[in-house]
């Protein structure tokens, strides 16, 4: 399956408690369609004690989110779109907006 949505990219909340929120993509989890952004689902972990002098306590963290409740921001326009491919003269093939037919870097 191509990746639609990358590392580093700027994406847009659909659905769920963070619904509307722009954030960055920290990490992809390709085989369960899976990704954790920035600011969004955050759940508050309670954790033990692991080693000497490390402490426990209640850690904030972002949780995966699935690919589907999410749209790609267009660097170009900053609007949500959605994400095609297209194969380069130099045989490169390259993510492209939809919504305004840019190819998308990275």
């Amino acid at each position: 399956m191509a990746a639609r949505i990358k590392k580093g990219d700027q994406v847009l909340v659909l659905t769920g408690r963070s619904r509307g929120v722009r954030g960055e993509v920290l990490s992809v989890l390709p085989k369960v369609e899976k990704a954790v952004v920035r600011g969004v689902a955050v759940a508050k972990r309670h954790t033990k004690p692991n080693r000497m002098g490390e402490g426990g306590g209640i850690i904030e963290r972002e949780m995966p989110i699935h690919l589907s409740n999410l749209k790609l921001i267009d660097p170009k326009s900053g609007k949500p779109t959605r994400v095609g491919f297209r194969v380069l003269e130099d045989g490169r093939k390259v993510r492209v907006a939809k919504v305004t037919g840019e190819v998308i870097e990275g």
